[in-house]
């Protein structure tokens, strides 16, 4: 399977809710939402391994998705990039998130595994519709 298949698959896992599935394609000290600082949206902090990729998962049952469409994936055997169409609703607030180009950026390491992830996202968009603002 290439790194494309696997992220295409990982977003397929996604839209039936199969997060083992998910976990599966991670390496198990995986950099979640690497290069991030932590900020007050708690689905966009930064985490280790599987454990920490769960806890974001987890996490995310705070939104109500109402769309969350994989646009394009493309890359080579070491980077992929997945660019999302997304709308969601923070459950606390009843505010929307809209995410016409969010990009994911998956690092694979040489087993083929995701070895480190990130949203490219409107952080600032989470934060003030978790505030309910």
């Amino acid at each position: 399977m290439t790194t494309v298949e696997t992220v295409q698959n990982i977003y397929a896992a996604f839209g039936r809710g199969d997060i083992p599935a998910i976990l599966a394609c991670l390496a198990d000290d995986i950099e979640w939402e690497y290069g991030h600082f932590p900020n007050p949206v708690p689905w966009l902090q930064p985490r280790r391994g599987h454990a920490g990729a769960q806890q974001f998962f987890n996490e995310l049952a705070a939104l109500e998705f109402l769309s969350f469409q994989p646009l394009k994936v493309f890359g080579d055997a070491d980077t992929v990039l997945g660019l999302v169409s997304l709308e969601a609703k923070v459950r606390a607030t009843g505010k929307h998130i809209v995410e016409a180009g969010e990009v994911h950026i998956f690092q694979f390491n040489p087993r083929g595994r995701v070895q480190r992830f990130r949203h490219a996202a409107d952080s600032w968009q989470h934060a003030m519709a978790l505030r309910g603002d």
